[in-house]
């Protein structure tokens, strides 16, 4: 068992299943077991996942003033995470609304409400990331203000950037030249992906990059083992609960 810090933003989420994106015009669509609702969120995610293999994970987010604590562990949970690092400092939850399709293409609509401009406790970070073997973030505004300190300790720190936008690297940069693992989508990238994600290794010197491409699978460098590997998905008759699958 490991100990972790996961920080970043939760979310109300709608998650809804489509043919295609881009959506060709309709006025009502009635597709039964195609719309899907709950807590949803990258760092939310990355705690469940952390926490169902075994891991001891400290989950560092906000929810709204009026919220429940709780709502991260619903009655049917068969991972309960500890919410005593949950601050309800916001004015209300932000929302998304996702649309994916068949190739596992995603389009998505966001409202952060104030949570851009909302602080989370330094103090409360620097207590827990003392204890934690591995500190994972997202790249909410409120996550940028834990990379010195997570530096300071020596902490392996990992990121989760979902896509990678030119115009985003003014406030992406400082994410980037701190993680040791970066987490990115092949969404938006023009480059050939190998080409992309060696240039990015060049750039910002990650011990490990993963590199999801949908329905293709993924990429992971590891500067350690000099690699480069391509994975394909998993396919799989499992029915998934897709709540969750979102990214703040």
């Amino acid at each position: 068992m490991r100990n972790f810090l996961v920080a970043g933003l939760i979310q109300n989420e709608t998650i809804v299943k489509v043919d295609s994106i881009p959506l060709d015009y309709v006025a009502v669509s009635n597709v039964p077991h195609s719309i899907f609702s709950g807590i949803g969120g990258a760092a939310y995610n990355e705690a469940l996942a952390l926490s169902a293999l075994g891991n001891k994970v400290d989950f560092l987010t906000m929810i709204g003033e009026n919220d429940k604590k709780s709502m991260v562990n619903p009655p049917e949970s068969e991972v309960i995470l500890n919410t005593d690092f949950i601050l309800p400092v916001l004015d209300t939850l932000p929302s998304s609304v996702v649309l994916y399709d068949k190739e596992r293409n995603q389009q998505r609509f966001k409202d952060r409400k104030n949570a851009s401009s909302a602080v989370y406790p330094l103090e409360i970070f620097e207590e827990r990331a003392r204890l934690a073997d591995m500190v994972v973030l997202t790249n909410a505004a409120f996550c940028k203000n834990f990379l010195n300190t997570a530096k300071k300790m020596n902490k392996k720190i990992a990121v989760n950037f979902r896509e990678y936008r030119e115009e985003t690297m003014d406030f992406n940069g400082a994410f980037m030249e701190e993680a040791d693992i970066i987490y990115i989508s092949d969404s938006h990238i023009v480059d050939a992906s190998d080409s992309f994600i060696q240039s990015l290794s060049k750039k910002y010197d990650p011990e490990i990059i993963i590199m999801g491409q949908g329905a293709k699978g993924l990429i992971i460098y590891s500067k350690q083992n000099d690699i480069l590997a391509h994975y394909n998905t998993v396919k799989t008759n499992k029915v998934v609960n897709t709540v969750g699958a979102g990214n703040a």
